[in-house]
């Protein structure tokens, strides 16, 4: 038996387990450090407009910010992305540039190799030597991966859970992140992807939309997304919610915007948080749950002004503010990454960890995937350190089912990379198919992620 002087201390308890909890205060990274940006005053950096209008969109507009502290190299790795690889432009608010390479030494050399390891640049800024060189894109990766158009009720309604609805407001974003999973809709075209567009005017798109769920009582979930509902112009987004608010069978609506975490300005100005604070009443006195879903995939992008712009959404009477990341290699897939960044979020910023996907089949994503055995054990390795409600669920959104925990799955071949799902309800599109309840429906692993047997034979079906 050990004497009780011979028990471990408090800390080294801590230093024993796999992971230790340290209380972080945010820091917003000073942006003056970036000699574009050398002279912007602290009021310049809070007003959204002078976010949106500052915001990188090609190889010029970031030297223009950053000049020599990146190398030619860089600016050369990410033009030859961008004309080859890209799925999405390029638009990236200051806020979101300003949490990359945060620590980093101020040499071309130095600052260069950081902001090529950065976790946020990799998913903001691909580069073309990110990219699996053997396997960029999966041979069964679409750009419409989880054909949410096929099931598209009205345009830009998708109906594919039986009381959920997705609504797409705008094909647009205040930042494109590489990783899209609507890369096929959202943003400007690039010389990969020639994007489809929205065809109806949106007032008449919202119109269909109000009809479609007012004669269907079965939906009682609206999630009101995009592109991202902050380049809806608020009182185009408030008429629409408050026409929601009026549908008695309408119970929860969750407005999804990344901007919450790329352009925090957006939600602290006075009209926004306003109107906010109208619906959010209006939700309350009818008993309807009122949310914001955000996306940020690091702890770095945790800064005060995102708690801020949380915080102040909580405060105007929005019901709760939750995170969806997507779990992606090089920037958060690792247990000590997920930590850091739910920690973050729930006790610094009071936003919610809810969900991480696993990335889409998208084209070129092949780099930023990980392997279902892979997202099972990160799932294991998080669990007891956060409080039950806040640790996430690492979910699997496969393709014409949705959403599945990652331990969900009916059968996986290993080395193949195959696994199989099944689901317990129809889509919109199934509605008359007698077997939609017992097939098996197919996701894939990254090839990479293969043994030898296992890639040779991916490389013999293609």
């Amino acid at each position: 038996m050990t004497a009780l002087h011979d028990a471990p201390t408090a800390l080294e308890r801590l230093d024993r387990q796999p992971y230790t909890y340290v209380r972080r205060e945010l820091v917003e990274p000073d942006w003056r450090r970036f000699p574009g940006w050398a002279h912007v005053t602290e009021a310049q950096w809070r007003d959204a407009q002078w976010q949106r209008v500052n915001c990188v969109k090609n190889v010029k507009q970031l030297r223009k910010v950053a000049g020599d502290l990146l190398t030619d190299r860089f600016y050369d790795d990410l033009a030859a992305d961008q004309e080859k690889f890209a799925t999405m432009s390029m638009l990236i608010p200051p806020q979101m540039v300003n949490t990359m390479a945060v620590d980093a030494a101020l040499t071309p050399d130095e600052f260069t190799e950081a902001f090529l390891a950065d976790p946020v640049r990799r998913y903001m800024l691909p580069v073309k030597s990110d990219r699996d060189p053997r396997w960029p894109s999966h041979p069964h990766s679409q750009r419409d991966s989880l054909h949410e158009a096929e099931m598209w009720v009205v345009e830009g309604l998708t109906h594919r859970y039986p009381t959920k609805v997705l609504a797409e407001m705008v094909s647009t974003c205040p930042q494109y992140c590489g990783h899209c999973t609507r890369m096929d809709l959202v943003g400007n075209s690039t010389p990969l992807i020639d994007k489809h567009k929205l065809s109806l005017k949106p007032v008449d798109r919202q119109d269909q939309m109000i009809e479609y769920l007012k004669k269907t009582p079965g939906v009682r979930d609206v999630v009101v997304s995009g592109g991202d509902v902050a380049n809806v112009p608020w009182p185009q987004l408030e008429s629409f919610l408050m026409r929601l608010l009026d549908i008695e069978t309408v119970r929860d609506i969750r407005l999804a915007t990344k901007a919450l975490a790329g352009l925090p300005q957006h939600w602290i100005q006075p009209r926004v948080v306003e109107g906010l604070e109208r619906v959010a009443r209006t939700a309350s006195r009818r008993g309807v749950n009122l949310a914001i879903h955000t996306h940020v995939n690091h702890a770095q992008s945790v800064t005060p002004l995102v708690a801020e712009a949380a915080r102040t959404a909580l405060e105007v009477g929005v019901r709760d503010v939750r995170n969806q990341g997507v779990l992606m290699k090089g920037v958060n897939a690792t247990s000590d990454d997920l930590l850091d960044l739910c920690f973050a979020l729930q006790g610094e910023a009071n936003i919610l960890p809810y969900y991480f996907y696993m990335c889409d089949m998208i084209p070129n994503a092949e780099h930023w995937r990980v392997s279902v055995w892979e997202a099972q054990e990160l799932q294991h390795a998080i669990m007891g350190y956060l409080p039950g409600y806040a640790t996430p669920r690492i979910v699997c959104d496969v393709p014409y089912v949705g959403k599945r925990w990652v331990h969900q799955l009916a059968e996986y071949d290993r080395e193949l990379g195959i696994s199989y799902w099944t689901k317990n309800y129809r889509t919109g599109i199934e509605l008359e198919d007698p077997e939609a309840l017992d097939r098996r429906y197919p996701y894939y692993d990254p090839i990479s992620t293969l043994g030898e047997a296992g890639q040779k034979w991916w490389s013999d079906q293609t």
